[in-house]
């Protein structure tokens, strides 16, 4: 079995600044997203009539919101998931190097 990997005081501080400014970058990136589009939506309702708004720029820059947050939130540093899969290759690196 491996031993557990011990993260100094400075480490654990360093990574905890990094997940805590990618899920800040997240936040800001879905508030401008939000305003921006609530923008766009009462501009275009105002210029041209409601129900005019073209859903291409709500769309589309909210598949790259989506794929911001999973890449924060899921496949991010400290994620269960991902942290399982670190784990998993440290054994088999392990595995490998104690073979003869």
């Amino acid at each position: 079995m491996s031993t557990p990997h011990i993260l100094s005081a400075e480490d654990i501080d360093r990574l905890a600044r990094k997940r805590a400014g990618a899920k800040f970058g997240w936040y800001v990136h879905l508030t401008i997203y939000v305003l921006v589009n609530t923008g766009l939506f009462l501009g275009s309702s105002l210029m041209f009539g409601h129900g005019r708004y073209s859903l291409g720029p709500l769309l589309g820059w909210g598949i790259g919101v989506a794929f911001h947050g999973i890449s924060v939130f899921v496949l991010g540093t400290g994620s269960a998931w991902r942290e399982r899969m670190v784990q998993r290759e440290r054994e088999l690196i392990e595995a490998s190097v104690r073979k003869p």
